[in-house]
């Protein structure tokens, strides 16, 4: 199930204690048994994102920008106190929040730069002062985030990280690619792998979305993102390997978002990536599939992204999609419903990754303004509803766009200086929110509810001690069931007994790998107690069940 959590315990079993054929005690490190650092981790199974037990999870989470575009800090943070907004953020029921940053702010936090600006009210937020005093000296950006990280993790929100841009800038997103003149690709990768790194003993961050809206098209060549099977410079699914890559070295737990380009040629009529975006007479878009930035994934049907993690066990793809109120898109153009929404646009680009079982998704960034001063026609808010209930209905992963109030184009969850909360669209997204049946919002964590408002993990699962069989969810105060004992002087026929000892202990997975690696001979029986997944096969990921159901990951082993 789960075999990258231990890739580190497996190598040192394997290369230590199993090869001399003697038991082997854990390591006491934090990153060999699950705690609350290290038991939320999340990966994908059957196209789902589950935990580490194999429960399906929904993430439901927010966007809070601020940290890319030159403040060193959440935009807000001059008015309001940081930690009262995560608090705020937590109670209305949000459980993951996307943080967009910049290549260029991570390697000044990996080099200990100075900050070349900081925007925090030192009265409003004593906490984030040297001193700990109102109107102190506002601490390191580096610190600011990480007191951020913490309070996070005390309300039972996760963290995804976003790099936004490569240049620290309010209009970094403009710029199409992962790289510019004054970063480049091997910069990305260099922030990737450290904040991967430095994180990697943490659950609190669970993912890395590797680039915001990759884009442009062939007319701004070769300043565009592409999606084939080259490895030109800007090939978009080349570096998304390499970048995920690069997180998972670093940290193989960590989800990673991939988004899409902004087009796809229709090689169907001749066209093809050096093809121009427009034919001015027959406008718009005649050359290319298009949608919005990082929203195009015809691509993956014929190139799908590889090895991110065992089996893509880490990959989400995510695309982002807007209303009218941000561009008039020509599938506005029409008395729009869900239905041509699908046709037009959704299906063919992103959705069809679903409904076929392909991958799952996590809706990057949506939003947009509802109120009549903005939306007068009601358009916006329709395409709005269309989206939310396409996304609960098939439990689609989401990051709305976004807390902050200064989002120009969409507005947010918050206004009035950050201080009071948009009760009208805050109603249109609580629904895309995870609930249980008496509207307790559900943390991604195993021990923290999200806020005052929600439940842990476990408590959803009904499990107290957080270790649900993968297949169905443990009552609380269920028992394992025991393990069968063999008669004396029978051979034993105890699932995961490879050594016929009488019971599961850590020298059977030593034996199954011992077995597998260098062929120590095993009984009929002992092979037979091996198939820990009744497939008829002896592979590692039975030693892995074995070594699970002995650090009491899961309660028992099938019978």
């Amino acid at each position: 199930m789960r075999k990258h959590i231990f890739r580190k315990l497996t190598s040192i079993l394997l290369t230590g204690a199993m090869l001399t054929g003697l038991a082997s005690t854990l390591p006491a490190t934090a990153e060999t048994a699950p705690d609350e650092y290290h038991d939320d981790w999340l990966h994908v199974e059957n196209a789902q994102v589950v935990d580490m037990y194999g429960n399906p999870v929904w993430m439901t989470g927010c966007n809070w920008f601020g940290y890319n575009v030159g403040s060193q800090v959440f935009d807000g943070v001059w008015s309001r106190n940081m930690h009262e907004c995560l608090n705020e953020i937590a109670d209305h029921g949000f459980n993951l929040l996307r943080v967009p940053m910049s290549v260029e702010l991570l390697l000044q936090w990996k080099n200990g730069d100075p900050d070349p600006m900081i925007k925090v009210n030192e009265y409003k937020n004593p906490e984030l002062t040297i001193e700990g005093v109102e109107g102190g000296t506002p601490m390191y950006s580096f610190d600011i985030w990480n007191k951020a990280v913490e309070w996070c993790r005390e309300n039972g929100i996760k963290i995804m990280i976003d790099i936004h841009c490569a240049e620290t800038a309010s209009a970094g997103h403009q710029v199409n690619l992962w790289y510019t003149d004054k970063f480049s690709t091997e910069d990305w990768l260099e922030a990737l792998e450290w904040v991967a790194d430095y994180y990697k003993d943490d659950d609190t961050i669970i993912a890395i979305d590797l680039k915001n809206e990759p884009h442009g098209t062939a007319d701004t060549a070769p300043d565009f993102a592409k999606w084939d099977d080259s490895t030109d410079p800007n090939n978009w699914k080349y570096a998304a390997e390499r970048g995920a890559a690069a997180v998972l070295g670093a940290n193989p737990n960590l989800l990673v978002m991939v988004e899409g380009t902004e087009v796809y040629p229709k090689f169907e009529e001749g066209n093809d990536w050096t093809s121009p975006n427009i034919d001015y007479s027959r406008y718009p878009y005649s050359y290319y599939h298009h949608t919005w930035w990082g929203g195009n994934f015809r691509g993956v049907k014929d190139l799908p992204l590889e090895n991110i993690g065992e089996n893509n066990s880490q990959l989400v793809y995510s695309p982002h999609d807007y209303g009218p109120l941000v561009y008039n898109q020509t599938w506005f153009d029409k008395d729009f419903t869900s239905e041509t929404l699908m046709e037009d646009v959704w299906y063919d680009n992103w959705f069809y990754l679903v409904d076929q079982n392909i991958a799952p998704l996590l809706m990057g960034e949506w939003g947009g303004f509802i109120d009549a001063e903005h939306d007068e026609d009601g358009k916006n808010t329709k395409w709005m509803t269309y989206l939310r209930d396409l996304m609960i209905e098939n439990h689609i992963h989401h990051t709305f766009w976004c807390f902050n109030e200064n989002s120009g184009d969409t507005g947010g969850l918050v206004y009035d200086n950050f201080e009071k909360w948009d009760e009208e669209k805050y109603a249109l997204v609580e629904p895309a929110l995870w609930q249980d049946e008496d509207g307790k919002f559900i943390s991604l964590d195993h021990k923290i509810p999200v806020g005052k408002n929600g439940i842990s993990l476990s408590d959803y699962y009904g499990s107290s001690s957080g270790t649900p069989t993968p297949t169905e969810p443990a009552s609380a105060g269920t028992e394992p069931p025991a393990t069968e004992q063999p008669a004396s002087g029978t051979a034993s026929a105890i699932c995961g007994d490879v050594d016929e000892s009488g019971d599961v202990q850590m020298v059977d997975m030593i034996a199954l790998n011992k077995y597998l690696m260098i062929g120590a001979p095993l009984s009929e029986q002992g092979k037979r107690n091996a198939d820990v997944n009744a497939n008829g096969e002896i592979e590692p990921d039975d030693g892995l069940n074995i070594l699970r159901y002995v650090i009491e990951l899961i309660p028992s082993l099938p019978v």
